[in-house]
């Protein structure tokens, strides 16, 4: 039995994806992501509580996914960078959340706790190579961390048409120069 709940709340996870990247918060409607998870909207209220939580399921799900599969090198930051452009155009639906997130949340899911506690991590990091001289300190940690995270994010939305690679190539490049 617990496999299938495991099976069916992945399902739910999956079509609430896809509907809140598409649709955001206010368009999305649970009946669908019910059909398209093959449950009923009574067990997928049963699972997450609301749409709102469900939402915060889903953001969070992904966030974790990027970043166990993307850690920090603040010593080669411009590598990383190169990283989340690859899963930012593997996983485009993470870019929509975010947006989606801070156009109708006011980023309330940037804020939560797993997500404020990896990004102190991150800053630390960077503090850390910033004092041992490995990049540059012309940047805030925090404004180091928000400008690889928005040129690896959005560069590849607004760079539509260009190859992968030449889009990895721009952001890893402006990154470099950025730091050095």
């Amino acid at each position: 039995m617990a496999r299938n709940a495991d099976r069916t709340r992945a399902r739910i996870l999956e079509a609430a994806t896809a509907e809140f990247s598409a649709r955001g918060i206010a368009g999305a409607r649970v009946d669908r992501i019910a059909d398209a998870a093959e449950c009923n909207k009574a067990l997928l209220y049963s699972y997450f509580g609301n749409k709102e939580q469900l939402f915060d399921a889903v953001f969070a799900a992904l966030v974790a996914r990027l970043v166990a599969e993307n850690p920090l090198d603040a010593e080669h930051l411009d590598r990383y960078a190169g990283e989340l452009v690859d899963s930012s155009l593997e996983r485009p639906e993470l870019v929509r959340l975010a947006l989606w997130d801070r156009l109708e949340r006011g980023g309330a899911g940037m804020r939560s706790d797993d997500l404020l506690a990896t990004d102190a991590a991150k800053l630390a990091a960077i503090a850390d190579a910033q004092a041992s001289g490995t990049i540059s300190d012309r940047f805030s940690p925090t404004e180091i961390l928000a400008l690889v995270q928005v040129l690896s994010s959005i560069l590849p939305v607004l760079l539509d048409g260009a190859s992968d690679a030449r889009v990895r190539d721009v952001v890893t490049t402006a990154v470099a120069r950025l730091l050095d």
